[in-house]
């Protein structure tokens, strides 16, 4: 399939490497020499050197002949632009970065239907809805929703205390009993797609499929059930840190952000009346201390730069903060975090890197009868959870789930039916007009047939 992505910063190479990963024919764009350079040296693709919204540039790039075109610059007026031009010279799909939080939805909404883009895409919002959503569950370190929040997919971490060490996963569905599915285990740098056999250690990380209602009432018998922060402390006055807090502060928190610059944390304090804005360094220990850090729920570090969230968290951890998040982008840091012992990590290009992936699959599978709703990548990377919206045409219907044959490393986790969510046994039948959640590692998925032998 061909894609035009226009803009190759953090975000646009991520879409890039993800969708040039999965075998797609693409088209990189940049107004940058130096950047178009380096991505011709890095990666198969045609580059273009231009601006994006330019018709000459967009016809040498093909752009009519184009399924997806995506414009991910920082100037969210060219994205918009770039993607009315292009609709209007033959592309079928179009995506947008919209980041501006003047652009509110009713505005925005408008815009998108007058422009007929097919989405719009704002980093920043998306991964403070994630660290929102995570906050609320501070258990968790990472959370997915799917069919509107009707089944989630939660990642905990095993501490090297914890009561599951030892326990196979029968044993666990013995012991604590509630209707949740462990589908995937992390452990070092290995991935499983488990079954009944396979024993937890401590140090793992899981990945666990139930209602809402359900991981709540998991947590509880594990003693992992943690209160939600209702006091946060944010490093960085950032776009995210604005969506945040505004979420936050909605919902009853206390949120004291510090920034350096005096001139953003004006802004702030102008925007966000409730919050408590310091203007002063965060990397200084004896500041975050003195404002509140060791008696904190919560310690969020999204500064610009990697390498000083993870320094700062790790500085937190060392406090007993009980829950810390922070915000790495670059892969090889992600990793290095991770070993350091900041599980917590959130990436706004991953995010985005992965909403594309899905509408690419999307737009592959137009002809295919079970269409990809909703499409995640958990534990690094390394496993994808999707989820189908089942018609008449798939293949498996009305079979129990012991008698289909799966391919490899490919496990059935939910059952949406309506609003009920089913984890699935061996003698539940999938239905038409079901959406069905799968989990898979090793292998990329276009249709749900494709999970069968």
């Amino acid at each position: 399939m061909k894609i035009v992505i226009v803009g190759c910063g953090k975000i646009g190479t991520s879409i890039l490497e993800n969708l040039v990963g999965e075998g797609n024919d693409v088209v990189a764009i940049d107004i940058s020499p130096s950047v178009i350079d380096e991505i011709g040296n890095v990666y198969d693709v045609m580059c273009v050197c231009g601006n994006g919204a330019d018709t000459e540039t967009l016809e040498e790039a093909g752009v009519s002949k184009a399924e997806l075109f995506v414009a991910v610059t920082d100037s969210d007026e060219l994205n918009m632009l770039a993607c009315f031009v292009a609709e209007k010279m033959g592309a079928k799909h179009t995506i947008a970065r919209i980041r501006k939080p003047e652009y509110n939805d009713k505005s925005l909404d408008f815009m998108s239907k007058q422009l007929n883009l097919t989405v719009s895409v704002n980093p920043e919002w998306m991964a403070a809805r994630e660290l929102f959503n995570i906050l609320k569950l501070p258990a968790a370190v990472n959370i997915e929703n799917f069919s509107g929040g009707n089944l989630e997919m939660v990642e905990i971490r095993l501490k090297q205390d914890s009561i599951l060490d030892g326990l196979s996963l029968i044993e666990l569905r013995r012991k604590y009993k509630a209707q949740y599915l462990v589908c995937a285990v992390q452990r070092g740098n290995e991935v499983y797609i488990p079954d009944g056999n396979f024993v937890l250690k401590s140090g793992d990380k899981i990945g666990v499929t139930a209602s809402s209602v359900e991981i709540q009432k998991l947590l509880k018998m594990l003693n992992l059930v943690q209160k939600s922060a209702r006091n946060v402390m944010i490093l960085g006055a950032s776009r995210i840190s604005f969506y945040l807090a505004k979420r936050l502060i909605n919902s009853g928190s206390n949120v004291v952000i510090i920034d350096n610059d005096e001139k953003v944390c004006k802004k702030f304090a102008d925007e966000l009346p409730e919050a408590v804005i310091i203007c002063g360094d965060g990397a200084e220990q004896e500041l975050l201390l003195e404002e509140g850090l060791g008696t904190t729920d919560a310690f969020v570090a999204l500064t610009g730069k990697d390498e000083l969230n993870i320094l700062i968290s790790i500085f937190a951890s060392s406090q007993n903060v009980p829950k810390v998040i922070s915000k790495v982008n670059r892969n090889e840091l992600a990793s290095m975090a991770d070993k350091l012992g900041l599980d917590c990590i959130v990436s706004p290009k991953h995010i985005v890197s992965n909403l594309v992936a899905r509408y690419a699959r999307a737009i592959k599978n137009s002809q295919g009868a079970n269409s990809i709703e909703s499409l995640y990548k958990l534990m690094d990377g390394s496993v994808e959870a999707l989820e189908f919206n089942v018609s008449k045409d798939f293949k498996g219907l009305k079979t129990p789930l012991k008698d289909l044959t799966l391919k490899p490393n490919i496990l059935i986790a939910g059952i949406i039916r309506g609003r009920k969510s089913l984890i699935p046994g061996g003698n539940d039948e999938i239905l038409s007009g079901d959406r069905v959640v799968v989990i898979v590692s090793g292998q990329r998925l276009l249709d749900l047939d494709d999970i069968l032998r």
